[in-house]
């Protein structure tokens, strides 16, 4: 009889270490649960650190699934979690139903390009960012009080209250895409 042998292509510090957490990312994201195992399993088999993948899945359930899937965020913390306590090589199924389900899960970016958008727009603004508005401003001792901090803030929703929550001038900044 002959002994085979799988000759894996794996570094945990090199070039194919960064292009196999992409592609088990990228397979996620596009719904591919059976490449998504693959990816993960050779990740694992090949010795990499099951930490590291948990990150990484906790990364896709914010990026791609978000508001489609709130719960994917917290199964992949959970499994990050569980991970830590039980360890190799039994966490392995953890993560296994933690990539699946991600892969299977509805996705949305909304969030993602929402982030994205604010932070191109905090890094171009031109000049210093401007003031927090007094009515959002926390307003622990009498002095603030009497500057004005917190006059007039409610607690009621946004369209309810009647407050604008962003800085004079930015009332109309929108960093989500509503017309998607």
């Amino acid at each position: 009889m002959l002994n085979q042998r799988s000759h894996m292509l794996y570094d945990r510090k090199g070039e194919e270490h960064y292009n196999i957490i992409s592609a088990l990312h990228k397979s996620i994201r596009a719904s591919d649960d059976n490449a998504s195992l693959y990816w993960l399993t050779r990740m694992l088999e090949g010795g990499e650190d099951p930490i590291f993948v948990a990150r990484r899945l906790v990364r896709a359930a914010s990026e791609d699934i978000g508001l489609a899937d709130p719960m994917a965020l917290s199964m992949a913390v959970s499994t990050m979690q569980a991970c830590q306590l039980v360890g190799m090589p039994e966490c392995d199924v953890f993560l296994a139903q933690t990539a699946v389900y991600l892969a299977r899960a509805p996705k949305s970016t909304e969030v993602y390009k929402a982030l994205v958008r604010a932070k191109s727009f905090i890094k171009t603004y031109p000049g210093p960012q401007p003031s927090v508005p007094l009515h959002l401003r926390n307003a622990p001792t009498r002095l603030m009080k009497d500057l004005g901090y917190a006059k007039g803030y409610n607690m009621l929703h946004k369209d309810a209250s009647g407050l604008n929550y962003l800085p004079e001038g930015l009332e109309d900044t929108k960093f989500f895409d509503l017309t998607s």
